[in-house]
């Protein structure tokens, strides 16, 4: 294992962000990113707050190596919405259905996992490769299709298409949307490689040390991206075997499915060159390309379709993007002021902790003003029937 103990001291890569009013520490994270000898630009969405290494919200791109702590805890954390052939109108006449659905066909918070294993051929990919993927993969198999804790949903609500490039007419729908990832060994994975790259990269200060890389010629970084690569699969595949049952159980069929992930790495061409781009609670935003940017539990989220700016890497904000820390919103929130907005805005909820109720997020209609260069909207979901892990759970994002 080769140890690098040189830490950037020349000039720092270029990097732009969209939107204002972010927290100092989190443009700091980011001109810390943009000074790793290995990074070549940056982008800071306006959804943007603290994280560990790369701020939340902060897109990289790198020359040949890849940092385990700038794609994320969660590695391949996504959102995925169905639009059922269901009637708007079920959300509220139908709506003990739509609980019992969700109840039955996921599961919330640390460790949650079925007592009946659910099926799907990511788990006969091989997981032999890496000593932590494969110490892990009973684990994974245990919470295949369950959707975890923190910032993690499932929820009922309207579609408003007015746009048909989403693949549906202008029209009002009833659609499911989740969001979750790659659940505790995603984690894993990425703290297991982190600790090697911090290993190889020893010079790096206490301000940078999650910023340690590996670089994809060596055999750990050709690990590490394998093993992101198998979470993505994994993650997919816990959204798809997700809202494969809520439709069966249901006896709905699907009108549409778009689904997009954040939390990752791809190797793109930007510049003129190759480059791993990370994007950590970044959506892809390619010309043309689908994705869904979520609000809060009480707030509007959209269907989008990217622009394809380079000037973002091609990459836009992943939702409204937290304004305040769990621990503050506890101190500042209660359950009285949030189930009044709650009532106003028509959402129903089943179970959530109060660090994840609607306050203490950024207003999502700023976020996507901010944005309008890298996205434009073609649809609206609003929540009506939300269901997240119940207060007390440790978030694994």
């Amino acid at each position: 294992m080769k140890k690098d103990t040189d830490q950037q001291n020349g000039a720092t890569a270029p990097w732009k962000q969209w939107g204002t009013g972010f927290e100092g520490d989190a443009v700091k994270q980011m001109e810390n990113a943009c000074r790793l000898p290995v990074s070549v630009r940056g982008a800071l969405m306006p959804d943007a707050h603290v994280g560990y290494g790369l701020p939340i919200g902060g897109v990289l791109a790198t020359r040949n190596a890849v940092i385990p702590f700038a794609v994320g805890v969660d590695i391949a954390c996504r959102m995925k919405m169905t639009v059922l052939d269901w009637p708007v109108s079920a959300l509220e006449e139908r709506e003990d259905e739509l609980r019992k659905a969700i109840s039955a066909e996921t599961r919330f918070g640390i460790g949650s996992q079925f007592k009946h294993r659910r099926q799907h051929p990511v788990m006969d990919r091989d997981w032999s490769f890496s000593k932590v993927v494969r110490e892990h993969k009973d684990k994974a198999w245990s919470q295949l299709g369950t959707s975890g804790s923190g910032n993690h949903f499932v929820e009922f609500g309207t579609l408003e298409v007015h746009d048909p490039a989403v693949g549906l007419d202008s029209g009002t729908y009833l659609a499911l949307l989740s969001h979750s990832g790659s659940r505790g060994t995603g984690a894993q994975v990425c703290e297991y490689y982190s600790r090697i790259a911090q290993r190889i990269h020893p010079g790096l200060d206490a301000t940078m040390r999650h910023l340690a890389w590996l670089n994809l010629d060596t055999q750990e970084g050709l690990e590490y991206w394998k093993a992101m690569n198998l979470m993505g699969e994994y993650a997919a595949a816990n959204h798809s075997l997700i809202h494969k049952h809520l439709a069966a159980h249901l006896g709905a069929q699907v009108l549409l499915d778009i689904e997009n992930h954040h939390n990752f790495a791809w190797k793109e061409t930007h510049d003129g060159q190759e480059v791993v781009v990370h994007r950590k609670g970044a959506t892809p935003a390619g010309k043309g390309i689908l994705g869904i940017i979520p609000g809060s539990m009480a707030a509007p989220g959209y269907v989008v379709r990217g622009l394809g700016n380079p000037e973002s890497l091609e990459s836009a904000a992943h939702g409204a993007g937290r304004a305040m820390s769990r621990t503050q919103a506890k101190k500042t929130f209660n359950w009285q002021q949030a189930n009044a907005v709650l009532e106003e805005r028509q959402v129903k909820l089943i179970a959530a902790g109060l660090d994840e109720v609607p306050m203490v997020y950024k207003d999502i209609h700023i976020v996507m003003a901010a944005q309008r260069d890298l996205v434009e909207t073609l649809a609206r979901f609003d929540p009506r029937l939300v269901k997240m892990a119940p207060a007390g759970e440790r978030p694994e994002d």
